[in-house]
């Protein structure tokens, strides 16, 4: 069975590449030209070059496919352009969905985050029966992700056949960019955290994110989201986890979070008034922490048999790769 693969040069969407190929499927990745594409170089995959704001590229890309996994998207707390954010994530996906609909393509995966979950309140957990509300999500990628995954599962009900993942926090392997999570173990791995806020999420092993998009394509039910994560830590209890790996001491100071939202403000102007580039305390994931986003992945588990490999081993699998590849000594 052919399958096509949007976002595989990305950290997900190069496991999930990885995961399928290991299930037989025959894969076709999309590509844009000039990307990064080292994360799939040695891989026995077809290329088809285009990009998520080019339907005619997405028609050529999903031609003889029979299923489709949508995991690209601009993934990014901080951007000089944010109407690119939401072209990309948005009518992205309406464009590839309608794509893959004209295609007549047999299965959808869509790749959604865990942003888009419902956290009733601070001491709460979330669940797939919530939905975000969009006053409370902070930043482009968030809110554009809002939309795209209702887009998407109003398609579905239109008769799409469709199934949301819901990543949470995925560490491991081959985070080229890095993601934001990723830079927050180079940065304590270069020793940048002095302090931390008050805040948690739900960490969870990138090949067990990567092998619950293939069930979900294969088991999934139509039209449901699956939160694919594993363990609830704070962000105290991840860096104790990380001292335990690496030796590296954990930040012993709790930072109220007023200054670190100070830290942010200040931050975010002069990224967006005088360099230009990615600011060094992104504000948009301080505002995030505001609230702790514990999830409950049972349903999944359950459903699917989303695996659930131990957050050390993945923990411990990134810090080696960051520093094998020069990311941190």
């Amino acid at each position: 069975m052919r399958a096509l693969v949007t976002g595989a040069t990305g950290f997900i969407g190069s496991h999930v590449t990885r995961a399928l190929l290991r299930r037989g499927y025959d894969v076709r990745v999309l590509v844009r030209q000039g990307c990064d594409e080292r994360n799939i170089a040695a891989l026995d995959v077809e290329r088809a070059w285009g990009d998520l704001c080019d339907r005619p590229s997405l028609d050529r890309a999903l031609a003889g496919c029979e299923v489709l996994l949508h995991v690209g998207a601009a993934y990014t707390f901080w951007t000089p352009d944010p109407s690119r954010v939401y072209s990309v994530n948005v009518e992205g996906t309406r464009h590839v969905l309608e794509a893959a609909r004209a295609a007549g393509v047999q299965r959808i995966v869509y790749t959604s985050t865990e942003s888009t979950i419902g956290v009733p309140d601070r001491a709460g957990v979330g669940c797939e029966e919530w939905v975000a509300a969009a006053a409370c999500l902070a930043g482009a990628y968030k809110r554009s992700q809002l939309l795209a995954e209702g887009l998407a599962l109003a398609m579905g009900r239109d008769g799409l056949p469709l199934v949301v993942v819901n990543p949470t926090t995925p560490v491991g392997e081959r985070d080229i960019k890095p993601t934001p999570t990723g830079q927050i173990i180079v940065d304590y791995l270069r020793r940048r955290m002095p302090a931390y806020v008050d805040t948690g999420l739900n960490v969870v092993d990138v090949e067990d994110v990567a092998e619950g998009h293939v069930i979900a394509l294969e088991k999934g039910r139509s039209g449901e989201r699956y939160i694919l994560g594993h363990r609830n830590l704070t962000l105290q209890e991840l860096f104790g986890l990380l001292a335990g790996i690496t030796g590296v001491p954990a930040p012993r100071r709790r930072m109220p979070l007023w200054l670190a939202l100070a830290a942010g403000h200040a931050s975010q102007f002069v990224a967006d008034r005088l360099t230009h580039t990615a600011p060094r305390v992104p504000l948009a994931a301080v505002q995030a922490a505001r609230h702790r986003r514990f999830m409950d992945c049972r349903k999944a588990v359950q459903e699917l048999g989303l695996p659930q490999s131990p957050v050390e081993e993945a923990l411990r699998k990134a810090v080696r790769w960051f520093r094998d590849q020069g990311y941190a000594p």
